[in-house]
């Protein structure tokens, strides 16, 4: 398995492929967790186009793509987080753009459980701690209580790292008031 970076996905087969990678690794997402984690078609396409955000591909020996991570320091580029709160509680890591975001991780489900999601997270591994950085990524309640992904990440970092610290630095609620009949 190799793992190649890219700064944009062309229109075309290659595209379409990891779109539908990508929607088959998060389609389950949609009824279990309250925020959307699966991009609209558009919103995928935008990533894709955008050199900012770097695209790191797993391919098998035969060149199909059976995973995509998608990986930025320029934070302007990530929708749904605040560049600013980077910027406030690491401000010389901001300033010198030494502050990571993993956009997503997505491994096609027939490949789950084998070497492609390890191979990512070891090449945006690779990127941020040679310069001394941080990493910053969202996982949603789901994935974090019965994927254990907080967990995985942090053992598939600490086998190439020992120094490698793991923090836990915003958290979200989701409330819902009921009212029940009075019957």
């Amino acid at each position: 398995m190799l793992v190649k970076v890219i700064d944009q996905v062309p229109d075309g087969d290659l595209r379409e492929t990891l779109w539908k990678l990508y929607e088959d690794s998060f389609a389950e997402l949609r009824s279990l967790a309250v925020q959307r984690h699966l991009m609209y078609r558009s919103e995928f396409d935008e990533v894709m186009d955008d050199p900012r955000i770097s695209k790191y591909l797993a391919l098998e020996d035969n060149g199909t793509p059976v995973g995509i991570a998608t990986y930025t320091n320029d934070l302007e580029a990530v929708p749904l987080i605040a560049p600013e709160y980077f910027e406030r509680h690491w401000p010389e890591h901001y300033a010198a753009k030494k502050i990571w975001y993993i956009v997503f991780v997505a491994v096609s489900p027939q490949a789950q459980g084998r070497e492609a999601f390890a191979l990512l997270c070891e090449q945006l591994y690779l990127v941020a701690s040679t310069q001394n950085g941080l990493v910053g990524l969202d996982i949603c309640t789901y994935n974090d209580d019965v994927r254990h992904m907080s967990r995985i990440f942090r053992v598939l970092v600490r086998r190439m790292a020992d120094n490698m610290r793991f923090s836990r630095i915003d958290q979200q609620s989701y409330w819902l008031y009921e009212f029940p009949s009075a019957a």
